[in-house]
């Protein structure tokens, strides 16, 4: 990703956040399983399935319920892992097995996606940057994409609302 040299490829969707909790705890509620489970996914939507493998090339699947049953099944393929600043990983709808499916939807909608988090050291508080682009996808997805920003803002703010909530926890 050009976001890693300061450049925001055009078609990204960008969104920056900041929480009260330190960086290694913010690290720790990303990238540990147990932490997964109680806060990942959009606000109102309940988490069926959450696994992790957090390595180079490893997994995180899982199944969530929207708040009128909708099932939907996404994935992740880790790529970079520098703790405690920086994740990278593809990011694609899948089916109960982890195979790779259409979202669930949007038909024209990337197959792939490709997502860089940055972590930021703030002290007592951590500032989150997600930069999110489409991954090998036709002029007709990328338009789906970009299209889908502002549903994208919303639903990723849900999700950190969700995260704010849960460190207030710990």
């Amino acid at each position: 990703m050009s976001a890693a040299k300061n450049e925001i490829p055009k078609d990204a969707f960008v969104i920056t956040r900041r929480f009260a909790a330190p960086r290694e705890l913010v690290w720790d509620c990303y990238t540990q399983e147990k932490h997964l489970k109680n806060w990942w996914g959009p606000k109102g939507f309940k988490m069926l399935k959450c696994s992790l493998d957090f390595r180079i090339g490893g997994v995180f699947h899982y199944g969530m319920a929207s708040p009128n049953g909708q099932v939907m099944w996404g994935k992740w393929v880790f790529h970079k892992i520098e703790k405690p600043h920086l994740l990278a990983n593809t990011v694609a709808f899948s089916d109960v097995d982890g195979g790779i499916t259409q979202h669930p939807f949007a038909p024209v909608w990337p197959m792939e996606t490709y997502a860089e988090t940055s972590f930021e050291d703030l002290g007592a508080e951590c500032g989150i940057t997600l930069v999110w682009e489409p991954g090998n996808a036709t002029p007709d997805q990328i338009q789906a994409f970009t299209d889908a920003h502002a549903g994208m803002n919303a639903g990723c703010e849900g999700t950190f609302s969700q995260l704010d909530t849960y460190l207030k926890t710990l």
